[in-house]
């Protein structure tokens, strides 16, 4: 879906900074190299990620050779990789984007709130286009995420649990806000998942091995304008290509 539209998307939209989640790129679990090389082929400016990151070992050594592929910022300073990265955008503006993941029901990490004021105050000045993808479980603390940070960033935009949100916005400082973006995959699913291994979890409480499903592909998304010189957002809305 990635390699079929986002070429045609980035032209007919006239993007400047493709940003997308890639921790499943790997049949469902996590990202190789060859992968985030396959990805950033495709358009792809920054690859942000989640606790999927871990998965497969051989991106241990890639993350600190690859500033555009992200970990969660609010892991341990000493786990390969990096939590931000400033990226020029095709029309010259420095761009920041920043990976945090929340505590609530996630592996446990350092705090995103605090983990994120120290990010932003160490952003190089003049650097206001800011997206911030927040990777969490639960839509209480994505949503107290937005409203911590409207004004201070551009987006923050949710991601970890797969299904687009229909609260697209921005809020009143001038933030825009998603609870989700939704994924890129196979929604004839329960979230990227075959279904029926999942209600055979569901029904029997046994023990399943996952496996991604394979049918009904859909690319899901957000396209967001900011102003460069504040960096509020002043548009945003929600795509969705099947």
């Amino acid at each position: 879906m990635v390699a079929r539209h986002l070429p045609e998307i980035v032209v007919t939209e006239n993007i400047h900074l493709t940003i997308a989640n890639g921790e499943n790129a790997a049949a469902g679990f996590g990202i190789t190299p060859q992968l985030a090389d396959e990805i950033f082929g495709y358009g792809v400016d920054v690859i942000t990620s989640g606790n999927h990151i871990w998965d497969k070992r051989e991106i241990y050594e890639y993350l600190p050779k690859q500033p555009r592929l992200l970990r969660p910022a609010n892991y341990s300073a000493e786990t390969p990789g990096s939590g931000v990265v400033v990226v020029e955008a095709r029309n010259g503006v420095n761009c920041a984007v920043l990976n945090l993941q929340g505590r609530v029901y996630m592996p446990s990490t350092d705090c995103p709130f605090r983990k994120a004021d120290a990010l932003i105050a160490a952003l190089p000045a003049g650097v206001n286009v800011r997206f911030v993808d927040f990777h969490a479980e639960v839509t209480s603390e994505k949503q107290a995420m937005g409203w911590y940070l409207d004004g201070r960033v551009s987006v923050v935009v949710g991601t970890h649990t797969h299904i687009p949100t229909a609260d697209t916005r921005i809020l009143p400082n001038g933030t825009a806000y998603q609870t989700d973006a939704g994924m890129t995959g196979p929604y004839q699913s329960v979230i990227g998942v075959d279904k029926d291994i999942i209600l055979q979890k569901f029904l029997t409480q046994m023990p399943v091995r996952m496996e991604a499903a394979r049918h009904g592909g859909e690319l899901h998304g957000i396209i967001v304008e900011v102003d460069e010189v504040s960096g509020h957002a002043t548009s945003i809305r929600r795509i969705a290509i099947s």
